[in-house]
């Protein structure tokens, strides 16, 4: 794990569009493999053994485009049979990594695929701060009590042990504006290659954390697909 973080880490330092793709889908073949897991595991066939067959076929490096449109299919399939994102948030950023690589597969040059790149790279920063600007204009955000009521009450925390966390609420409440601050300045890491890297770190382990405490593995994986197209983006743009 160590050794890919690293390597992902120096994507975008001369590095092709061809190359962040590459990176991208190696990437997303795991995560999906993993989600389709999941189902199987609970029996549900129909469309998660294709979805299975066909991350691999993308880890591989079988089928190229067509392998992708496959699996933006199946993105769709999973749409109408489960009325909506099924598993909220990480179905969204599946299905928008997965368009953009179909529509860097269709481009029919160069340019035309680092707007792709470019797209999904400026939606991954506007995922972290309009996260942080909806939470900032929320009362329970500024008073602390989001994270508390997360904790007491709902079905997230993979343990009821955790719930004890909820009696602490200044250790809730710092940790509640150290997460708003970091998701409404995180476009400003932009501005320096290192800046950036190390805010996706921050963010990895935000994610890596929420796996942990709220059991939102898909979360972590699935954002962690993006991160390629981002440090491309700042090396080409910024």
């Amino acid at each position: 794990m160590n050794e890919l973080v690293v390597t992902l880490l120096g994507l975008g330092q001369g590095h092709s569009v061809t190359e962040v793709m590459r990176w991208i889908e190696l990437l997303l073949s795991f995560a999906l493999a993993q989600q389709s897991l999941e189902h199987l595991a609970r029996g549900d066939r129909m469309i998660f053994v294709p979805r299975l067959v066909l991350s691999l076929f993308l880890a591989l490096g079988i089928g190229g485009g067509w392998t992708v449109w496959g699996l933006w299919g199946l993105g769709l399939a999973m749409l109408w049979r489960y009325q909506g994102p099924y598993n909220g948030g990480s179905d969204k950023m599946t299905l928008l990594i997965l368009t953009c690589l179909s529509l860097a597969h269709l481009a029919p040059d160069i340019f035309w695929q680092e707007m792709a790149l470019s797209y999904l790279a400026v939606q991954l920063v506007l995922s972290y701060f309009v996260s942080g600007w909806i939470k900032v204009i929320n009362p329970e955000w500024q008073r602390g009590e989001a994270l508390r009521d997360v904790f007491r009450f709902s079905a997230y925390p993979v343990s009821e042990a955790l719930r004890s966390l909820s009696d602490h609420p200044r250790f809730l409440l710092v940790m509640g504006w150290s997460v708003v601050l970091f998701e409404l300045v995180f476009p400003l890491a932009l501005l320096h290659p290192v800046a950036l890297k190390l805010a996706l770190l921050c963010a990895a382990g935000f994610h890596f954390s929420n796996a942990c405490f709220f059991g939102l593995n898909r979360f972590f994986w699935i954002w962690l697909c993006a991160y390629p197209a981002l440090i491309w983006f700042q090396d080409r743009v910024f």
